[in-house]
């Protein structure tokens, strides 16, 4: 089924569906997960059944594509879209002319497995990790186990004794590609998966310790406190599921109005009635991310946007109260990795109609 949606700001949003989101337009961040993510438009994001999104800006326009039918999946290879391995995978859709011929809501509702098809080459096209067709069949059979076997506090050796590494050595070889172990891989997903237990439902902590393979929750109180800063417990109250603060709302809504003008934490936590350390503080519970850099995309965002509408790069420096486009041009290109030059090349390069 194929939708057309304008999500609410800081609303969960659960996957109970394998689920195409193609990102038309909007500024801001997403949560995947617990995750954030910034610098979504015109990329598609696809998530699996169990995930959720959040969107952490009220102005995002969202194309979604729900796959009711199981048989595409049958195909080991579609599961390199929707099992992400160390942050959130996506398909740029811009920088794929197949992909453009998907842009229409109609072939979208004709042909869903086309823009599998379709999703599946560019991904292999874009390879994330830099790594051959039979080594992400590997890692991903890895990541099979994973999702599996996330309970049980395996050793090394039960995991090796479950994992089908085609001649491979499949520990090196996610060292190597991921940039992390497979214990890591399997505490991560524990970690996410408790997480989403002490969220979204009514379940003690102690019985969240018990469903995740702890036998003492006074140990897995202490494992969560040390990789989230946070007791589980409070955790809880601040993720705040059911949105009875309206934190992030007021929040956004201010960066969204002054961030042209306003780089000081202290004007933020003055507006918020809040002393910085506790404006700071709650922004990382809430937002899972710093008012800092929270400020800073909202900057990029805004330059990328003007820079695309035809802004020379002075107009778009002044617009944003940088001193001199050279402090601009220094800021873009250390937070994007291009000047702004170069992205506005690409941009045009890239809106080309096709003949």
């Amino acid at each position: 089924m194929v939708q057309k949606l304008i999500p609410e700001i800081n609303k969960v949003y659960f996957i109970n569906q394998y689920t195409l989101f193609h990102i038309l337009s909007g500024s801001g961040s997403i949560q995947v997960d617990f995750k954030n993510y910034n610098n979504w438009q015109d990329k598609a994001i696809y998530l699996e059944k169990g995930q959720y999104i959040k969107f952490l800006s009220g102005d995002f326009v969202v194309r979604t594509i729900e796959f009711p039918n199981q048989e595409i999946f049958e195909n080991q290879e579609v599961r390199v879209l929707f099992k992400h391995l160390i942050s959130l995978g996506y398909i740029n859709f811009d920088e794929c002319a197949e992909c453009q011929k998907y842009l229409s809501s109609t072939v979208f509702a004709e042909n869903t497995k086309g823009i599998i098809d379709v999703s599946l080459k560019q991904w292999y096209w874009q390879n994330p990790f830099n790594a051959s067709q039979n080594e992400y069949q590997v890692i991903f059979d890895i990541k099979e186990v994973v999702d599996q076997e996330f309970q049980n506090h395996l050793t090394n050796k039960d995991l090796v004794a479950l994992i089908q590494d085609n001649g491979l050595n499949a520990q090196a070889l996610v060292r190597d590609k991921l940039g992390i172990t497979i214990k890591t891989m399997l505490a991560n997903k524990r970690l996410t998966e408790s997480k989403k237990d002490i969220a979204f439902t009514e379940k003690s902590i102690q019985e969240v310790s018990y469903d995740m393979g702890f036998k003492d929750p006074a140990y897995f109180n202490r494992v969560f406190k040390k990789s989230t800063g946070q007791s589980p417990s409070d955790f809880r109250e601040q993720f705040d599921y059911h949105r009875k603060d309206p934190f992030v709302e007021d929040l956004t809504h201010l960066l969204q109005l002054h961030h042209k003008e306003e780089r000081s934490l202290g004007f933020y936590a003055d507006k918020m009635h809040l002393s910085v350390k506790a404006l700071s503080k709650k922004t990382r519970d809430k937002m899972n991310d710093s008012l800092g850099r929270l400020i800073r995309n909202e900057l990029i965002n805004s330059s990328k946007r003007l820079l695309v509408e035809g802004e020379s790069i002075k107009e778009v420096s002044l617009q944003l109260g940088f001193e001199e486009p050279n402090h601009f041009s220094t800021f873009f290109k250390l937070h994007t990795g291009h000047s702004p030059s170069e992205f506005k090349n690409q941009k045009v390069q890239v809106n080309t109609p096709f003949l």
